[in-house]
Order: structure tokens, then C-alpha cells, then sequence
């Protein structure tokens, strides 16, 4: 017989968090962005979360103004918690991706509280920008 809370389990496991980093005309480019190892960012990160999080790769998020920006989507579980996704900008040195690593491995959003330091980050797009990534 399977209870209600192991068919809550599955989905959590099948759907962990997200993040995708974006690397479109400005993230990722030396030129707006100098001294940061763009290309081990992500090999970085995906390390430091390990199999809490899938780390993306995608196209200009259009919030050049915010380089280098991450999203941070919620796991199956965290949505059904009520998280959602945060907009991380600015994510330039290897000590925001830690704390962004800690938080994903703890939950992430809607079942951990992020560092406070990521406050810092954080930042509100547009609805359509916003859409765009989900869609």
C-alpha cells in the first residue's frame, strides 16, 4: 500500500531544483564581466550542489544590466511549498556560488531559507522576462 506522503516523496526526487545560468550577449563574456573564469562557473557550481540541483546553461535572460545571472527554480517539492523562482544578478565570485550551493542543498526555495547574504542578489524581472524562462 503506498501513503500519501510517499507519493509526495517521488516527486521531489524525480524533480530536484533547477538553476539555470545564463550565458547569452553579456553573462559569461570577459568583456562585461572581466576577471571571473566564466567557463568553470558552471562546472563549479554543479559540483557544489551535487544531485540536489540540474545546472543549465541558456541563452540571454535579457537582464544584462544584472551580469551574471542565475535562476534558481524550486524543486517539485519546493513548488508545492510555495517557492518559486529567485533571480540571482551580479553572481561573480566563487563565494556567492557557494552560498548559492548551500542554500539549493538544504532545499532551496520554498523548503530553505537562503543565506541572508544572497539578499544581495537577489532581484525582481519583469513578468515577461519571467515567463520566458519557465516557458
Amino acid at each position: 500500500m503506498i501513503s500519501n506522503s510517499s507519493r509526495r516523496a517521488a516527486p521531489s526526487a524525480a524533480a530536484p531544483c533547477r538553476i539555470t545560468v545564463c550565458r547569452g550577449c553579456c553573462c559569461g563574456d570577459a568583456r562585461k564581466v572581466p576577471g571571473v573564469d566564466h567557463a568553470g562557473q558552471i562546472a563549479r557550481l554543479r559540483g557544489a550542489v551535487g544531485d540536489a540541483a540540474r545546472v543549465r546553461a541558456s541563452e540571454c535572460l535579457d537582464v544584462c544590466d544584472q551580469a551574471n545571472v542565475m535562476v534558481v527554480q524550486p524543486s517539485a517539492a519546493g513548488r508545492a511549498a510555495g517557492g518559486r523562482p529567485v533571480w540571482l544578478g551580479l553572481v561573480n565570485d566563487d563565494g556567492a556560488l557557494a552560498d548559492i550551493a548551500e542554500w539549493v542543498r538544504a532545499g532551496g526555495p520554498g523548503l530553505a531559507e537562503p543565506p541572508g547574504v544572497l539578499d544581495l542578489y537577489a532581484f525582481t524581472v519583469s513578468r515577461r522576462v519571467g515567463k520566458a524562462l519557465e516557458g
